[in-house]
């Protein structure tokens, strides 16, 4: 066991004592002081962390010394010194929040602990031990700053969280809506053209039967004239039904085009395509590049025409266009679908608002099934949508 240089007053039984006890720790730093605060011994860990040789700190007032100054470099009275107050009430202390001072002027965070030591019941000093906790306390910021940032993260997160769900639940009203919209228009159609059809059916149905009554009764020349009315009624009756016909699958045509069914994916697109620039009365380049024999399963299917209708819907509503550019190609497993257009245009914040439910649905239908919609536009230079989905979709 090391033995610390004392000061000749320290010859004291009651010191050396305490000093056998004292050293037999080696890494920290220990002094004692004496009721002056004079330094009565010091090991040299101690010293060496104070930047001291130890016969320079024997006999120095360890406040003045290196207990001087608060962190931020005000004076600290030794009247406010937990050390000194330590012995002179006679109570232990551990501090953890303050700093020492070098011999170079620099200051190390610190944690020490102050005991009184008795004679009896009278206090003739007191044993400081202390640790440079320089590292302990920047791991601690360091944690605390890890800790920090990660509150925040999980703040933002959970605001976009929030606002996410608050936007799906607009889209998810905005669907009902388009939905009852859809709905309301299928009955007034159902109502408006097949009602009034059914209705002339069975007047004409009714006038033939009526007549069919009076044939006994009439005359050879009234009854051929009436037989040619008959024959114009049934083939009034005959064009009403065919209509009815055309407006049902018209209708049904609305709800699910059959081509999808019949003829497949690919079929339906240009379809839809032609069909569109016909009512929109626009010019069409239409490039078609997919490989015979890829195909989607049914239900990305139906969403990637559902989206093609969301485009070119899009382009109805808002472009106000003259010509439509749609390329549909496969490769590398990956379908990708091009509508762009030489229409008004519109800032790219446009189509990233809450309120723009039509781009929302697309974009929630591609992710369903892994891919995603790309966006592009500038006002007066037209708009292109484009649909990235794998071919060998997962939902």
């Amino acid at each position: 066991m090391e033995t610390p240089v004392l000061n000749p007053a320290a010859s004291h039984p009651l010191w050396q004592h305490q000093l056998g006890l004292l050293l037999e720790s080696t890494g920290e730093g220990i002094f004692g002081i004496d009721l002056d605060g004079h330094c009565m011994f010091i090991n040299r860990a101690g010293a060496q962390m104070l930047g001291h040789e130890v016969r320079d700190v024997l006999g120095s007032n360890m406040h003045e010394l290196t207990h001087h100054s608060h962190p931020d470099g005000s004076h600290y009275a030794d009247t406010d010194c937990p050390i000194f107050n330590a012995f002179r009430r006679g109570l232990p202390c551990r501090i953890d929040t303050e700093v020492f001072w070098r011999r170079d002027g620099s200051a190390f965070a610190v944690e020490y602990s102050s005991h009184p030591i008795m004679d009896g019941t009278q206090v003739r000093g007191a044993v400081i031990t202390f640790v440079d906790i320089t590292e302990r306390r920047r791991q601690a910021e360091a944690l605390q700053q890890a800790k920090d940032e990660l509150g925040q993260r999980v703040q933002e997160r959970t605001r976009e969280l929030s606002d996410a769900l608050a936007q799906l639940r607009e889209l998810s009203a905005w669907l009902d809506k388009v939905r009852e919209d859809e709905r309301t228009r299928i009955a007034r159609e159902v109502h408006d053209e097949l009602g009034s059809l059914l209705v002339a059916l069975k007047m004409d149905v009714n006038w033939i039967g009526k007549r069919l009554g009076e044939q006994q009764e009439r005359t050879p020349d009234a009854a051929q004239a009436m037989r040619e009315q008959m024959r114009c009624k049934c083939t009034n009756m005959s064009q009403l039904i065919e209509r009815a016909v055309d407006n049902v699958g018209r209708i049904i045509t609305d709800l699910r085009p059959s081509i999808l069914d019949h003829q497949g994916l690919w079929a339906a697109l240009e379809w839809q395509a032609h069909e569109f620039v016909q009512a929109a009365e626009l010019e069409l380049d239409w490039r078609f590049d997919v490989p015979p024999g890829v195909e989607l399963p049914e239900p990305a299917a139906i969403a990637v025409f559902r989206i093609f209708q969301e485009m070119l819907s899009n382009v109805g509503r808002h472009a106000k266009a003259s010509s439509l550019d749609i390329r549909i190609g496969a490769e590398q497993g990956r379908l990708s679908i091009s509508v762009r257009d030489d229409g008004v245009g519109a800032p790219a914040q446009a189509f990233e608002a809450a309120t723009s439910y039509g781009v929302l649905g697309m974009r929630e239908r591609a992710r369903h099934f892994g891919g995603r919609i790309d966006i592009e536009s500038r006002v007066g230079e037209g708009s292109t949508f484009r649909l990235h989905l794998p071919l060998a979709v997962e939902a």
